[in-house]
């Protein structure tokens, strides 16, 4: 099994090199990932600048590529110029913080796995549900074994797994659920301060607006103990939205 690995919390960090070390247990692993932490870059990819590719090491063996763009970028540059071919999967992670119900949307780790979805390759983002993550192990095996259900039974072309795991310990975690992915956001505000020279700034802060309350929706399993599987498709048709609209008096739109 061929895997191509990327993230967005950048290639030096903690929750890639524990991927890694898992996958290499099922397969040949491939890194491509950003230089730099790309956090809630979404699916930005880079379009003005040119893209620098070096080589990563880690005491003095070859651990992977660091790409100077988002996530994103980093799966198209390792399947086109890198691989120069197809892996059998992409596996994005393990990310810093959950990746769940709206949140999705901003999420660089998730963008990654959207991104080999589009490229028609089955794929998995994997996230760990704290900023500081102390459980890595967990997720690692969890991805690991979802990575060969996934090649044996594939996916539908364009879906993707999103999934994400608690911050304890593997014999505190209840079980593993599948999910729909929740409709709990972020309820923002931005904190005004001032810089050392007096001049006003804004630091994004805010809670989370909890919508959720069925442990069929991914925050709420989380939060509840579980590791969440959630497919997810980068269709955003409303398809019953789509049917209603066909009752619209469209005409009265056109010039007169």
């Amino acid at each position: 099994m061929k895997i191509l690995v990327s993230n967005d919390d950048g290639i030096s960090s903690v929750g890639i090199s524990k991927l890694v070390k898992e996958l290499k247990k099922i397969g040949e692993v491939i890194v491509v990932a950003p230089s730099t932490e790309q956090s809630a870059v979404g699916h930005s990819i880079t379009m003005k600048f040119p893209l620098r590719v070096k080589e990563y090491f880690i005491n003095g063996n070859l651990f992977g590529y660091a790409v100077d763009g988002t996530p994103a970028d980093c799966i198209k540059m390792g399947i086109k110029n890198i691989l120069h071919e197809k892996p059998d999967i992409v596996i994005s992670g393990i990310n810093n913080g959950s990746n769940a119900a709206i949140n999705v949307i901003y999420s660089g780790t998730v963008s990654a796995a959207r991104e080999a979805a589009i490229m028609d390759v089955p794929s998995i983002a994997i996230s760990v549900a704290s900023h500081t993550p102390e459980n890595y192990e967990y997720a690692a095996k969890l991805v690991s074994k979802l990575a060969i259900l996934v090649c044996k039974n594939k996916l539908r072309t364009g879906t993707l797994l999103n999934v994400n795991v608690p911050d304890i310990p593997e014999n505190e975690i209840k079980g593993v659920l599948l999910t729909k992915q929740g409709l709990t956001k972020w309820e923002d505000c931005y904190e005004e301060r001032l810089d050392p020279y007096g001049v006003k700034y804004y630091w994004l802060t805010g809670q989370m607006d909890y919508q959720d309350t069925d442990i069929d929706r991914d925050v709420i399993a989380i939060n509840n103990g579980y590791a969440s599987i959630t497919p997810i498709h980068f269709d955003l048709t409303d398809y019953a939205m789509f049917e209603k609209m066909k009752n619209w008096d469209f005409d009265s739109l056109r010039d007169s």
